[in-house]
């Protein structure tokens, strides 16, 4: 078997996801992959500062490979590149990887596709597991995070720069995932039993973001799934300050 990547987002899902992975000794993760937004240095989606992915990836001891897009990409610049990246990966060795999806099928199958015409293989240990249960899992193992990023459609400021936590998921709207599965929030692991010690920080402003969708992409809104696109427009993001 040749080698495995973990998409890594720098939350909940794909802290879970690697967790149960390096437990089951399936499959060992060789690198972590995420997409950056190039525009402002930042994890796509989760505006999260570069500085505290490269510190979870350092607290893990797994390398880090960063996927830099155009700011505000379009589905077809995110194709382009995206199978430009896993033809690489492919000629490095790698013909497995693992993402922390876990109900949405049309992204399932999406990533399926697209990672089959380059002999890519993808896993999904997460899949039809109950998001209520995964988050009490999560925080019953010992995972800490903080939201950094909530849909405005769907929650409000007060849901931002909040630790996941019991009484966080008790407030949650019944119209929004505990997992967050649909978009409605991300979040950041700062501590947990994959990391060797805790990612320190500290938290910074909040911001109300507004976003256009491209016209190229109008046709193309097969989901509400953080990638390719997330085509809710309006996020709030609480930025987070390494120390």
């Amino acid at each position: 078997m040749g080698l495995t990547y973990f998409n890594w987002s720098s939350g909940k899902d794909s802290a879970l996801a690697l967790y149960q992975i390096q437990k089951s000794q399936f499959l060992k993760v060789s690198k972590l992959v995420t997409t950056v937004n190039a525009e402002y240095d930042r994890v796509s989606m989760h505006g999260l500062r570069i500085e505290l992915l490269e510190q979870q990836a350092q607290q893990m001891n797994i390398p880090l490979h960063k996927i830099f897009l155009p700011g505000n990409v379009s589905m077809k610049q995110y194709d382009s590149i995206m199978v430009d990246e896993m033809n690489l990966l492919k000629r490095q060795g790698f013909t497995d990887c693992i993402f922390g999806d876990i109900f949405l099928e049309d992204l399932k199958a999406y990533r399926e596709a697209k990672l089959h015409t380059v002999g890519i293989t993808a896993h999904f240990p997460l899949w039809k597991k109950n998001t209520k249960q995964l988050m009490e899992s999560f925080i019953e193992d010992g995972f800490k995070a903080i939201t950094v990023c909530v849909n405005a459609n769907y929650l409000d400021d007060t849901f931002c720069g909040r630790i996941i936590d019991e009484a966080f998921i008790n407030e949650l709207p019944a119209n929004v995932d505990p997992c967050g599965e649909n978009g409605e929030f991300h979040t950041f692991v700062f501590d947990g039993p994959i990391f060797s010690k805790p990612v320190d920080f500290e938290i910074g402003e909040k911001v109300l973001r507004t976003y256009e969708l491209s016209e190229d992409d109008e046709d193309n809104c097969f989901s509400k799934k953080d990638e390719p696109a997330n085509w809710d427009n309006s996020f709030w993001y609480c930025d987070l300050l390494p120390k």
